[in-house]
């Protein structure tokens, strides 16, 4: 018997053919050396029929829209929340949306989250870790925070490697490191900003369980419980890390409604995104409930709007 689509995936990626054009412009044509995927609305809803997925969430992937021209990254960052607006009007029962933002101007970045959220009704906010070196937790952010937190937002934390003339010689794509690094990075840099003692009402995501957060814990914090706290109220995907020792080591720092399915999808492949899926099939540290929350309720908890179109 087949099975209703029912799983919500928070880390889906769109590539709005505008978006790709824009950096192809200024000569933009890959991401870590490797080129843009192929992606279009109907790819994304081919591969969630296929992997049960009822509702992706989509945002905006590394590098971003900053290049060093503000003004290409307001106009980039309005054309791509546009973008998001209308693939939720022409599919409103399969996508949600995050809004990017013009970081790092933040006065610009205001305008754009009150039309964004206020005007489009986008569901949350998507950031990177860093822009152009510049970390998230940074004071300078100080004001944008504060205007996330007073709309109670939910802000999914995206890795972004940072510049180039920063990163070791490899001889792989730096992603594969860098990604997981930059995420740590980037959390622990919003904790000794005191950005999430501060801002309670923001709801962070990060993607890729954390990066290596869940792992080092202790060491970010010297085990100090009353910032190790923090940790727990934190949101982890489940993107590029759905293994069981990954989901151990996340599990012994937060609470089982605290991790959230994500595939990644168009950057990684839908063979990479079934075997994730198996991976938390076949975790035999989840009963069915606990699958149920991590695939579908604790999405819904985030996202309330999503329940008219799932059926519970």
């Amino acid at each position: 018997m087949d099975i209703a689509p029912y799983r919500i995936d928070i880390h889906h990626h769109i590539l709005p053919p505008e978006y790709l054009s824009s950096l192809a412009k200024i000569d933009i044509v890959t991401v870590d050396n490797t080129n843009f995927p192929p992606w279009n609305p109907e790819q994304s809803l081919a591969l969630m029929d296929r992997q049960n997925i009822a509702i992706a969430i989509t945002s905006i992937s590394s590098p971003g829209i900053f290049f060093g021209d503000i003004e290409f990254t307001k106009n980039l960052a309005r054309l791509c929340n546009r973008y998001s607006a209308n693939l939720i009007k022409k599919y409103p029962n399969r996508f949600g949306s995050l809004a990017i933002l013009p970081l790092p101007d933040i006065e610009a970045s205001l305008h754009e989250l009150e039309y964004a959220l206020g005007t489009l009704k986008l569901d949350g906010v998507g950031m990177l870790t860093n822009i152009n070196g510049k970390y998230i937790g940074d004071p300078e952010f100080e004001d944008l925070f504060s205007a996330l937190d007073r709309r109670n937002t939910v802000v999914f934390i995206h890795p972004n490697s940072p510049p180039q003339e920063k990163l070791p010689s490899l001889s792989f794509p730096s992603a594969v490191l860098e990604f997981v690094f930059d995420t740590t990075r980037a959390l622990a840099n919003l904790l000794y900003n005191n950005v999430f003692q501060k801002y309670k009402n923001i709801k962070f995501i990060f993607a890729h369980a954390g990066g290596t957060a869940p792992y080092i814990a202790w060491r970010i914090t010297f085990g100090n419980k009353r910032l190790n706290k923090y940790f727990k109220n934190l949101y982890y995907s489940t993107a590029l890390s759905a293994t069981k020792n990954v989901f151990r080591s996340l599990m012994e720092l937060v609470d089982i409604s605290h991790i959230l399915f994500g595939s990644d999808f168009p950057f990684v492949h839908e063979i990479v995104v079934k075997e994730m899926i198996q991976e938390i099939v076949k975790n035999q540290d989840f009963d069915l409930n606990t699958r149920f929350m991590i695939e579908q309720k604790n999405a819904l908890t985030l996202f309330p709007r999503l329940r008219s179109f799932i059926n519970i």
